[in-house]
């Protein structure tokens, strides 16, 4: 059943006031089909774990709220094994189920806030690895219909911290589930400089799956907020994937630029670097600012306005722009 005007600041992790005029939650595909009957003429907005929004005034629609649970075994052999999870799981506690089980691909992502459906739709990735890397299909509900449908890998689409789902299916379906391929013989993933030297300090030279993830959430407790003490939304810009003409005339000015190699025309540079380089990492503004640990996260100190927030993403791509031609992109979804 839908409630009126209810109070959802404490359902985002940026806990920036906001009311939405509906709001219903559902745990199973049944009551999310009765709930879109009532909402056929108004407009819809899914949350699962609030990590990846931010709203800028109230929602003139209906929020539901996607607490789909459950994890079952879809096929296992000797090397590897395919889960269903349920999209409204807990991505962080999904992860660290995998690792009890001694099931690898995903121990890099751990502590990443949101949901198990929201995984997919962002192709959410750290540390050298992305979702797509362990991704086998999807179950997903259309909102016009409220048929259900797979989507394979091929069919989502998946690029940088997007999906089809964010683009031209954009609030058009519901992920009700995920699966993924795990594997049971493991080849763990140390490329990241930061994993290597956070298993150095713990004198870890064969490092297991769960080391890694060990090692991934004290390197992300380090540098990002815990959104139980301060909003916030993780990281809120895309780094930027660049030419390498223009990378090379940036490093002419600013030759201690870190980059990525994504192939013989393009790089990939860090967002974090180039707003901590122009000055902003550690500013604050009255109730609101950038962390100071971590240039990439935006930070509501104190009951800050989601429009405060926007706003100074907005001066942070403008700047951004001038000093190095180039345009940054938010990863936070923006509801306005």
């Amino acid at each position: 059943m839908l409630q009126k005007n209810v109070d959802i600041t404490h359902l985002t992790t940026f806990g920036v006031p906001v009311k939405a005029k509906y709001f219903a939650t559902f745990s199973t595909i049944d009551e999310l089909q009765k709930l879109l009957k009532e909402a056929t003429d108004k407009e819809l907005l899914i949350l699962g774990g609030g990590s990846n929004v931010l709203f800028t005034k109230d929602f003139n629609g209906i929020v539901l709220q996607n607490k789909i649970q459950g994890i079952e075994v879809v096929e296992e052999n000797k090397d590897e094994i395919i889960l269903k999870v349920g999209a409204g799981e807990n991505w962080h506690q999904f992860v660290q189920y995998t690792m009890q089980n001694n099931w690898g691909g995903i121990e890099n992502l751990s502590l990443i806030p949101g949901s198990v459906g929201a995984s997919p739709m962002q192709n959410i990735g750290a540390y050298g690895v992305e979702i797509k890397d362990v991704f086998v299909s999807l179950e997903a509900l259309e909102i016009a219909t409220g048929k259900l449908r797979v989507f394979q890998h091929e069919e989502c689409e998946f690029g940088y911290r997007e999906s089809i789902f964010k683009r031209t299916l954009k609030r058009k379906y519901i992920i009700t589930s995920v699966n993924y391929r795990l594997t049971k013989t493991h080849k763990v993933n140390t490329s990241y400089g930061a994993i290597e030297k956070e298993l150095e300090r713990r004198n870890i030279t064969n490092p297991t799956i769960q080391d890694v993830g060990e090692a991934v959430i004290a390197i992300r407790q380090e540098k990002l907020p815990d959104p139980k003490e301060v909003g916030s939304g993780g990281s809120f810009f895309k780094n930027p994937i660049i030419p390498i003409s223009l990378f090379k005339e940036i490093k002419q000015n600013f030759g201690n630029i870190p980059f990525y190699p994504i192939d013989d025309k393009v790089v990939k540079v860090p967002a974090g670097w180039l707003i901590d380089n122009a000055g902003w990492k550690g500013k604050r503004f009255g109730n609101y600012g950038v962390y100071d640990k971590q240039a990439l996260v935006l930070v509501n100190y104190d009951n800050a306005s989601g429009e405060d927030i926007y706003k100074l993403s907005q001066k942070i791509i403008n700047d951004i722009k001038n000093k190095y031609n180039i345009t940054l992109e938010r990863e936070v979804n923006i509801i306005s």
